[in-house]
């Protein structure tokens, strides 16, 4: 330890004077131990020394005993060598001889091959000479078999000899069959009884042969079957439209016909069927030029039979060759062709044949591109091919007659339809829609049925666009019923130009008209839906009943509005009776007025019905619309008026009231089971407005303009100098107070928009929903300090005073009014406190 470690060491050891007596026996204890420590050391250092001599003598015996095992390993390997050279001189003859045997063998079963091949070659040749086709066709699959085993040696001269000479038998057998196969259909199998098995037999030797050798067989079989119906119907007798049907009577009878002759083919060659399909092509090409050398548009009736009888027979094939497992076609709307039963092997055959021939019917036949068509078609294996749309694909360019057919007899009838349409509905009936929309639906429905059964592609595409115009013209029609304004000189003359009067069964029919034009707008998008969902795919997407349904949707607002139109027209009486009635001579405050009894019962007697045959959506409709026109119009109704005394005021106030209740209470009137909030802020806005205005009119000649600003803060110096003529001051006393006003005009700032607003919408909603109410804060008036007017909240406070009519004796008699009319329990005032 350092000297400071040891200073606190010895400072611990004896930290008195009296500890230093420890000192000697401390110091003994230490010398102890060190001598302890030294011998420990001594015995260390010994130890260490032995431990590397014996290390040293350990290290030499190992390096000794590495030296002996390399040299055994030596002699081991040397030996190995010499035992490896001594067993392939044993064995170096036995590799030879065993080299030896195995090309002996191969020679000899070579030798026996070329042997087995030469006597099958010559029997071959004698049974082809004498036409033994049962046993060359098993004499072939011999031959091919021992053929295949000296591919190796086909440089060698004997075995080209032989491989030519085997080719040649091919092609005299292939001669001999073909010339067997020539006398079939001729009569001679009745004659030769033997002829059918020998033939039998010679399909054997075909399947023996290359598979272009059947295929050429059946293409001539097919080719001479059809070479009698191309001379028949090729004529100019038979090569018409309307002798379509003879066609395929032709076909079905020759399969008829040959069904038992044809049995002596194998059924994996498929003869009817390959010859069906040669025929539906030579078919096809036969219609197409007839077709396009028509001088004139063909007969719908013609066109459509041979359409139906061509698709009938596809049908028929499909079934045929389909081996009875595959279900038919569907002719009822929205129905496809399905292949079921099918094995696995055979659909993935069906599927190509399927792409090939779509494919070959999109485009031209060329002359090479034919013939490749057929050793295509005639190379395939396996049926259960879909026959639709093989020949009748050709129709589809020449259906334009059948569409303009269709569309013109729809036209017919939608005129029809209308002509008788009675625009009521029957009695009993829930559904209030005009029958006329039911039966046109009806109608084209039809139409789409004839249609898609008989395509499903362009055509169908063509008449979906003709329903699209005729439901089109069916909406004109709607809009064209409803009532139309007043136009001309008489009534523009008489004030009446523009103006809409509906009787009670207008409103209904117009209610009708709504009704109906909702269902066709729901039924036409149902009908795009079922077309996309049976038309072509590729036509798919373009199917669309969009202009159709805003069509529709535009009939709706229209009558809608319209239907607004005729109850203002009615409201026209009751608006001119309010301004011819005395306000500047009325004595005292009575009951409601007449023309507010008016007003109640056009809306009494209109609403129900409306309520009862509109849907809740279009009925809050007509409500918002409603409102909006009403209460503006009583408004500005007030301003038409001559003189307003006080007491004409408080009585139109009672009026106001009166009317606000019953615009209130139209959706109640009208069934409905719940009332939108926002028409019932609406109403309360708009004829406070008429309120602010008669609480102006009531106020003192000397606060007239603050009472002004404050309730109607968006007048105009114009409107505000009509109040005052509705106060009946004369022009010189009404200077000062115009001047007053206008000055304080100056000063105060108006926002913009000072109140609630409610959107009423331009066109009702798709689905029911409530306008939107927007609530703005009540602005703030910025008055200049000089301006020495009263606070607003006190111009609010008085107007309310002189609203309620305090302190005035009319008015006095007004209140005895009502409070004796609490206790009435019937009357229209009654109405004002009901809660």
């Amino acid at each position: 330890m350092d000297k400071s470690s040891a200073l606190e060491y010895i400072n611990q050891m004896f930290p008195t004077e009296a500890s230093l007596s420890g000192v000697e026996p401390l110091m003994q204890k230490i010398q102890s131990e060190i001598r302890r420590v030294d011998a420990s050391i001594l015995v260390a250092v010994r130890q260490q020394s032995n431990s590397g001599t014996k290390a040293k003598e350990d290290l030499a015996a190992a390096t000794h005993a590495v030296q002996e095992l390399m040299h055994k390993i030596h002699e081991i390997k040397t030996k190995a060598e010499q035992s490896e050279t001594m067993v392939q001189e044993i064995c170096r003859d036995i590799k030879k001889l065993d080299c030896a045997k195995k090309h002996i063998t191969i020679t000899i079963t070579v030798l026996h091959r070329l042997t087995m091949l030469v006597s099958a070659v010559e029997q071959l040749q004698i049974m082809a000479s004498k036409r033994q086709y049962k046993e060359a066709a098993a004499q072939l699959e011999a031959v091919n078999q021992l053929c295949s085993h000296f591919e190796t040696y086909r440089d060698v001269p004997k075995i080209s000899e032989l491989r030519e000479k085997f080719k040649n038998i091919k092609k005299i057998l292939k001669s001999h069959v073909f010339s067997d196969f020539s006398s079939l259909g001729t009569g001679k199998e009745v004659e030769e009884t033997n002829l059918l098995q020998q033939l039998t037999d010679a399909c054997l030797v075909v399947d023996a042969l290359e598979p272009s050798v059947r295929e050429e067989l059946v293409r001539n079989l097919c080719n001479k079957e059809l070479t009698s119906y191309r001379q028949i119907f090729e004529g100019a007798e038979l090569a018409k439209l309307d002798k379509t049907e003879r066609r395929y009577a032709w076909i079905k009878r020759r399969l008829r016909t040959n069904e038992e002759i044809w049995k002596i083919f194998p059924s994996a060659w498929h003869v009817d069927y390959l010859l069906c399909i040669q025929f539906c092509k030579l078919t096809r090409t036969q219609i197409m030029d007839i077709l396009s050398n028509l001088k004139e548009k063909p007969d719908v009736a013609t066109l459509l039979l041979a359409l139906q009888r061509t698709l009938e027979f596809e049908e028929e094939m499909a079934e045929k060759f389909s081996g009875g497992t595959a279900s038919t076609h569907d002719k009822e709307l929205g129905s496809d062709v399905e292949e079921t039963g099918l094995g696995e092997s055979n659909k993935q055959i069906v599927l190509d044949i399927r792409k090939k021939y779509e494919k070959k019917l999109a485009v031209q036949h060329g002359g090479d591109e034919a013939e490749i068509d057929k050793q295509r078609d005639l190379s395939v294996h396996g049926a259960g091919f879909n026959f639709r749309g093989i020949v009748s694909s050709c129709f589809e360019s020449h259906l334009t007659v059948y569409i303009e057919l269709e569309e013109k007899t729809l036209m017919e009838h939608l005129e029809k339809l209308v002509q008788e349409e009675t625009w009521e509905t029957e009695e009993g009936s829930q559904t209030n829609i005009l029958s006329s929309s039911m039966q046109l639906f009806l109608i084209i429905r039809r139409s789409l049925k004839r249609c898609s059964a008989l395509t499903k592609s362009q055509t169908l595409f063509n008449l979906f666009e003709v329903f699209q115009r005729i439901l089109k013209a069916y909406a004109t029609k709607l809009y064209a019923r409803l009532p139309k304004g007043g136009t001309g000189i008489v009534a523009a003359a008489t004030g009446t130009d523009g103006q809409i009067k509906t009787s009670d069964r207008d409103e209904r029919m117009i209610c009708y008209i709504v009704n109906t034009a909702e269902y066709c707008h729901k039924t036409s998008g149902e009908l795009a839906e079922n077309i996309s969902k049976i038309i072509d795919p590729s036509f798919a997407d373009k199917v669309d009943m969009s202009e159709v349904q805003d069509e529709f949707s535009a009939v709706i607002t229209k009558a809608l509005v319209t239907l607004v139109h005729g109850l203002e027209t009615k409201f026209d009486a009751e608006m001119t009776a309010m301004t011819r009635v005395p306000w500047a001579t009325l004595e005292s405050v009575g009951d409601q007025s007449e023309y507010v009894n008016g007003i109640n019962s056009i809306l009494s007697s209109s609403i129900p019905v409306l309520g009862s045959l509109l849907s809740t959506t279009y009925f809050q409709f007509f409500l918002d619309k409603l409102a909006a026109s009403l209460g503006p119009r009583f408004f500005l109704n007030i301003f038409k008026c001559k003189h307003i005394s006080e007491t004409g005021a408080q009585q139109m106030l009672l009026d106001t009231q009166a009317v606000k209740t019953i615009l209130l209470e139209i959706p109640t009137l009208g069934k409905q089971a719940t009332v939108a909030t926002s028409y019932s802020k609406f109403v309360s806005r708009e004829m406070s407005k008429a309120e602010a205005l008669l609480k102006v009119i009531l106020s003192p000649i000397d606060s007239v303009a603050s009472t002004y600003r404050a309730l109607l803060p968006e007048g105009t110096p114009a409107e505000f100098q009509r109040i005052l003529d509705l106060k009946g001051l004369k022009k010189a006393d009404q200077q000062a107070i115009l001047g007053d006003f206008n000055k304080h005009n100056t000063v105060i700032r108006h926002p913009s928009v000072v109140a609630p607003s409610v959107a009423i919408p331009s066109a009702p909603p798709s689905a029911p929903a409530a306008p939107t109410v927007t609530a703005t804060s009540t602005p703030s008036i910025n008055v200049a300090p000089s301006a020495a007017i009263s606070s607003r909240e006190d111009v609010l406070t008085r107007a309310a005073a002189l609203g309620r009519g305090a302190a005035t004796t009319g008015f006095k008699r007004f209140l005895a009014l009502t409070e004796a009319a609490k206790d009435r329990k019937d009357g229209p005032f009654r109405k004002l406190f009901n809660p």
